[in-house]
This record gives C-alpha cells, sequence and structure tokens, in this order.
C-alpha cells in the first residue's frame, strides 16, 4: 500500500513540476504543451506591443521593446500566461526622420493588428491583452480594441495601457533624480533599459543633444495638429538621460510588472466583458429588436 502512494505522491509531484515549468513564451512551447499552457493561463495570452526608434543619444532603438518584453516577463513570472513573440510594428511615424526607425503604414499596422489578435484567438487565447509599451501606440490600441466590435468573435481584446493603476502607490526608489529629467529617452525610460540591458545603454552622451522642449507650435490647446511632437522635440528626445541608474530601474521595472500581474489577474477572472460582448453581438445582429 505504502509503494502504491508514493507511486501516486511522485506522479502528482510530476504534474506540479511540469504545470510550474512550461516556459510563457510562444515560441518556446512545444504544440503539446501550448495546450497545456493554455490551460494553466485560462486563456490569457499577452501581446507586449513596443516599437523600434531613437531614443535619444542613450538608449536603444528597441528600448520600448525590449522593456515591455522585461516588465511583462517579470509579470508573468507572478501570474502566468503566455507572452507572443517580439511584436513592432505600431504608430511611429513622428520618428522618420531619425536613422533606424521602422515605421509600417497605417493599413497594415491595423491589419496584421487585427491578423494577430485573431490568430491568437483561434489558438486558443479566449482573452488576448495587448501591452502598450510605446506612448505613440497609445491611441492605436484603444482604437484598436474599439474596432473588435465590428464583428462578432469569441475572444476579446483588453489593453494594458502604459502606467499603472489609479491609487497604486509608487514603490521607494521610483522617483526622478530631479524635475524635468522624465521623457522620452529621458531619465525613467533609460534607466529602466539599465535594470536588465545595461550594456545598451550610454548613459555620457545624455548631453550631446538637448532634450529641451522647444514648443515651436503656436495654437490653442484645444488644437491639435499632427506635427506637435516634432514641434517640441525635434531630437526625438526628451528629458535628460544623464542621471539614470539601475536601482531607479530596477524599482520601476518592478513597480511596472506588479501592475501588469494584477492586470492579468483581474482579466484572467473577468466574467463580465466577455458576456457583455457576446449580448452586444447577439443584439447587433437585430438592431430593430433593440428595446428602446
Amino acid at each position: 500500500m505504502k509503494f502504491f502512494q508514493l507511486v501516486a505522491s511522485m506522479a502528482a509531484l510530476a504534474v506540479i513540476g511540469t504545470a510550474q515549468t512550461l516556459s510563457p513564451n510562444w515560441e518556446e512551447l512545444t504544440a503539446e504543451d501550448f495546450v497545456k499552457a493554455l490551460d494553466q493561463a485560462k486563456g490569457v495570452c499577452i501581446l507586449p506591443f513596443g516599437i523600434i526608434e531613437k531614443h535619444g543619444p542613450s538608449g536603444p532603438m528597441g528600448t520600448d521593446l525590449l522593456n515591455v518584453r522585461y516588465a511583462t516577463f517579470e509579470a508573468v513570472k507572478k501570474e502566468y500566461a503566455i507572452v507572443f513573440p517580439e511584436y513592432y510594428f505600431g504608430q511611429i511615424f513622428e520618428a522618420k526622420h531619425q536613422p533606424g526607425t521602422i515605421a509600417y503604414g497605417t493599413h497594415l499596422q491595423l491589419e496584421l493588428l487585427q491578423e494577430t489578435t485573431a490568430e491568437m484567438g483561434r489558438n486558443g487565447c479566449k482573452k488576448v491583452a495587448i501591452v502598450s509599451g510605446h506612448g505613440g501606440n497609445t491611441n492605436l490600441i484603444q482604437f484598436f480594441a474599439q474596432t473588435t466590435l465590428e464583428t462578432p468573435k469569441d475572444y476579446v481584446v483588453y489593453a494594458i495601457m502604459n502606467q499603472n493603476p489609479a491609487g497604486m502607490t509608487p514603490l521607494p526608489g521610483t522617483q526622478a533624480s530631479k524635475p524635468g529629467v522624465d521623457g522620452h529617452a529621458g531619465e525613467s525610460e533609460i534607466a529602466n533599459v539599465m535594470a536588465h540591458r545595461p550594456d545598451l545603454v550610454h548613459t555620457d552622451r545624455a548631453a550631446e543633444e538637448s532634450g529641451r522642449d522647444m514648443n515651436r507650435l503656436d495654437l490653442p490647446s484645444n488644437v491639435y495638429a499632427g506635427i506637435w511632437w516634432y514641434s517640441k522635440f525635434p531630437n526625438h528626445y526628451q528629458g535628460d538621460a544623464a542621471g539614470a541608474t539601475a536601482e531607479r530601474g530596477r524599482a520601476l521595472m518592478q513597480q511596472r510588472s506588479d501592475g501588469i500581474a494584477a492586470a492579468i489577474r483581474a482579466i484572467k477572472s473577468d466574467q463580465v466583458a466577455p458576456r457583455l460582448q457576446k449580448e452586444f453581438f447577439d443584439a447587433a445582429a437585430k438592431p430593430t429588436a433593440t428595446k428602446q
């Protein structure tokens, strides 16, 4: 009897061990393990969305992509989900004048995002969470999430935006060294890279270009022009990266990954959005039957 109990215990431990060792990387899983991973993730799959663009004189062009993927992988250590491969096909027209920028056309951006999330959904990801890692993608991602209501779907697209939840207390060590140094390719972004890829950072070059706001447009505050960013920061650099430290980056990245993990937890347990989406699609098929 003890022998059979021992065998059963060992089998149980083997199952637990397998669950714990499943990679969160979509591309690293076998087809068989992908099915198991979906079950462990409760159908939640993550699409970290970065970009390829200049990051001032100090940071690598893949700063946003590197940082959002690092924060996401730190998050799924706390709350398991499947993470889609590198994705950087977003909006960055404002940096086309800078070397190395990869700016895909508008239609391709939307079509590729639609095809990607649809393929994720077809493969069993019933909850697809796009993690925004680039400010220039904010409006694109939110608009895309709205377009998912165009046609019926059996999966829900969520957007985890590039800020922490309201009410989240900042962790010690996340504060800037002085006012005005944060921004695009500024102290905080470069510190984030230093937390996991310090070999790619050149803080000694921070003063080679100006990250000052030139504020060259003369328009009322309620008027928007697409050239607004270039009018302010033609060097594609905002703030000052000279004071960036790995210590601050680690604190910021922990805070960001905590926020993503909390979002994944909420998405896993969310039963309302899927129910309401189905209700909406059913009603949209027969709008004249909707009670007025």
